[in-house]
């Protein structure tokens, strides 16, 4: 009668912190004590559901053989009554018969409902327990879910100083020193191409002046 209870007793305690040890996945294995869990109560709500039937129908036995043991209790009286002391022994022994017949559905009537109140409570227990445990369960999905992202934030923390990452990223600023430089060099280039144009043109423009100085002083007789 009482098998149902006996899974729920193994996510308590050690038993449930060596069930998340072994687990790749503590959420997921949570998750799934919780549906047993829940399975077991579903299973003994109907164990209960079944007992308080079976005391209601004890009860009902036992009270209508109570009721039929007075009723022949009466109608013997009113056979006596009536001068027919047959008809009234009949109905003594009918109701000694009805009388057995309620001690004996008290007794069955009184231990089921002794076993309806026992499973009750253990329900109750069962229940208990399944809200404590979810609420223990919640707070360790998410100290799960916060050491996962511990880890991960560690490792990737731990990848930016690795000295793979270092010497990657030294290469890098070392690509750029060299381009800089490359871009420096070639303005240099540029600039030294550009100020020998400049004194060509210089030299052009001052050739030209020259020339029609000379040819104004021509003009003028001044030569």
């Amino acid at each position: 009668m009482f098998q149902f209870f006996k899974r729920v007793k193994t996510y308590v305690g050690s038993e449930l912190n060596a069930a998340l040890d072994k687990a790749e996945d503590p959420v997921k294995m949570l998750d799934q004590f919780m549906r047993e869990m829940e399975a077991d109560i579903r299973e003994a709500e109907t164990a209960v559901a079944k007992q308080i039937a079976n005391e209601k129908m004890l009860k009902k036995k036992f009270d209508d053989a109570s009721q039929m043991a007075e009723k022949r209790q009466q109608q013997a009286i009113e056979a006596l009554e009536a001068g027919n002391e047959d008809l009234a022994r009949r109905a003594l022994e009918d109701k000694k018969i009805h009388q057995g017949q309620a001690e004996a559905m008290r007794g069955a009537y009184e231990q089921a409902a002794n076993d309806a109140q026992v499973l009750r409570e253990k329900l109750d227990e069962m229940k208990q327990e399944y809200q404590e445990m979810k609420v223990k369960k919640d707070a360790l999905k998410a100290r799960a879910e916060s050491a996962k992202t511990r880890t991960k934030m560690n490792r990737a923390m731990s990848s930016i100083g690795s000295d793979e990452s270092r010497r990657g990223f030294e290469r890098m600023e070392e690509k750029v020193l060299q381009y800089e430089a490359e871009a420096e060099t070639s303005e240099d280039l540029r600039s030294s191409s550009r100020s020998l144009d400049d004194e060509l043109e210089a030299l052009k423009a001052k050739s030209a002046v020259d020339d029609e100085l000379a040819a104004l002083k021509k003009k003028l007789g001044k030569e």
